[in-house]
């Protein structure tokens, strides 16, 4: 089991109507890694809204011809997802669009609230019909709730926000502005930057933003609401500094690109600490630093670094799998690692070998890709992770929701190293993660059980799905 990305959101405003439709495709393509399961851009002419959702990834959804059916318009959101909660299923897909009484709404979010299970039992006592499995239609409900008696949108999201617990950075689009939140924890990334031309860019993380020609502003504060709109920017700013920042540590482990930069540090410097940490905490007589695609790359040229040992490029991944590479069936009778990875025989042959990746949460695949270097030649495989073990489950959108999928929760390091075939193990110790966050706050709830929120009282991914079961199943 593979750790799976988050959720990426996208928006632009424009001074003039444009091409936005372009635009959203590039920025959600610069995202995908942050979600390949399905992918969503609607786009706002004057009040009109246009939209495509479907599963898959951006350049399979998006055709040059689905995207010339969009008009021209002045604003647009989109969406890229890895859903943690709510099935892969068309209808999950976002962003999520509303009409109600007071107008129309778009919504995208990354993140995951931990008290979605309470909320959408409130909102379907009160009414409320749920047209999806997602706790992004909860914070759309909420939303437009609050809508009915607020003056403005902002003023209803900012009220939603009085009830949202957990991490969600959102991108939401009326018919007049397009407008951008960060929880008061500030779980996930959000920032904004601007064009030459005089286009607002909204993005999970900058590297959307130089991908559109958007030069980076600055990440929105915590708690923070960005209003752009007829009055021109708007910061709102009353519920910034309500809790200690805790932004998710994994997403400079794992999550993020390298060339982005969260909170004013760089992701590429984060992992090359990582693995200089790795290298003076577990030292080791070898002959190469490998690191495994993509993000296990940075640590390992950081393990380099700081040993001395060259690092080599052992392994190549294939960049051109998409979701429907594989045939139903096929998954038994396929090696899915050998598949996406293949090991350079003539630069790790006979030699020992550091092998640098960014987690281990089964064992199952670090465990064929030390195979993967055995069958090319290693005499020795030496693995050293850039993140520490993996003991609690998260609630704030990281896909870890069960104890007994954790590996480091039955067994020792060493017990960890004999399962994968490995000759030795190294994680990154927990008190390492305050380097790679510059020393600010940050959230290690899946390293050490310190939650900055409240346990969720239903932690199973697909608990909406099994809720509709049960009503169907009962006739109601």
């Amino acid at each position: 089991m593979s750790l799976h990305e988050e959720c990426g959101v996208f928006g632009v405003i424009s001074p003039q109507p444009a091409n936005l439709a372009g635009i959203v495709y590039y920025g959600l393509y610069a995202l995908q890694h942050r979600g390949q399961e399905s992918c969503g851009i609607v786009v706002n002419d004057d009040g009109v809204f246009s939209s495509y959702k479907e599963l898959g990834l951006v350049s399979e959804v998006f055709s040059a011809e689905k995207l010339s059916r969009f008009p021209e318009g002045t604003m647009a959101v989109g969406h890229v997802r890895y859903g943690t909660t709510g099935a892969n299923r068309r209808s999950n897909c976002q962003p999520i669009e509303v009409n109600h009484q007071k107008g129309k709404m778009a919504l995208a979010h990354n993140g995951n609230l931990s008290n979605a299970v309470e909320l959408r039992n409130q909102l379907e006592l009160s009414g409320a019909i749920f047209h999806t499995t997602s706790d992004t239609e909860t914070i759309a409900y909420i939303v437009t709730r609050e809508r009915l008696r607020c003056d403005s949108i902002e003023e209803a999201l900012s009220a939603a926000m009085n009830v949202l617990d957990g991490a969600y950075s959102l991108v939401l689009m009326s018919s007049r502005k397009l407008i951008c939140a960060r929880d008061p924890y500030g779980f996930r990334p959000l920032c904004y930057g601007r064009t030459p031309d005089g286009m607002y860019v909204a993005a999970s993380e900058s590297c959307a933003l130089k991908a559109v020609g958007a030069e980076f502003v600055r990440d929105l504060e915590p708690g923070e609401i960005l209003v752009f709109g007829p009055e021109g920017i708007v910061s709102r700013r009353e519920h910034c500094g309500k809790q200690e920042k805790r932004v998710c540590i994994f997403e400079y482990i794992y999550f993020a690109r390298p060339d982005s930069v969260i909170d004013g540090i760089s992701v590429h410097g984060a992992r090359l600490q990582a693995g200089r940490i790795l290298a003076g905490e577990y030292p080791v007589e070898a002959d190469i630093v490998v690191g495994v695609p993509d993000s296990g790359l940075d640590a390992a040229l950081g393990y380099s670094m700081e040993s001395g040992i060259p690092y080599g490029i052992g392994l190549i991944k294939n960049k051109y799998i998409g979701r429907t590479f594989i045939s139903p069936g096929q998954e038994e009778r396929l090696d899915q690692v050998k598949i996406k990875l293949s090991a350079i025989e003539e630069c790790v042959r006979g030699k020992r070998v550091v092998l640098v990746d960014d987690s281990i949460v089964r064992g199952t695949t670090s465990g064929r890709i030390v195979r993967l270097l055995r069958e090319a030649g290693a005499r020795e495989v030496h693995m050293r992770i850039s993140a520490p073990p993996f003991l609690h489950p998260c609630y704030y959108g990281t896909d870890i929701d069960s104890r007994e999928n954790l590996i480091a929760c039955r067994h020792s390091v060493e017990e960890i190293a004999g399962i994968i075939g490995a000759d030795s193990l190294g994680y990154l110790p927990v008190s390492g993660l305050a380097d790679l966050a510059g020393g600010r706050g940050y959230c290690s709830a899946c390293f050490d059980g310190d939650y900055p929120t409240a346990v969720p009282s239903d932690t199973c991914r697909d608990r909406f799905e099994r809720k509709l079961s049960a009503a169907v199943q009962s006739g109601r």
